[in-house]
């Protein structure tokens, strides 16, 4: 994932913006593993393999 992506992703939950990124690992500009959440409603988003799940946490 880009890390230019998080300006323009909102919590699927409450629409909030901006997200708080917790890198794990990175390659670049590039976000490898890691967690993005929201601090409105406190959901949180897996970063696997570079690709962000934003499915709400109930549909995962």
């Amino acid at each position: 994932m880009k890390r230019q992506l998080l300006d323009i992703l909102a919590c699927p939950v409450c629409r909030y913006s901006p997200l708080v990124l917790d890198e794990v690992l990175t390659d670049g500009e590039d976000i490898k593993e890691g967690l993005i959440r929201c601090p409105k409603c406190n959901s949180t988003y897996p970063i696997v393999e570079g690709i962000p799940d934003m499915l709400p946490p109930k549909d995962r």
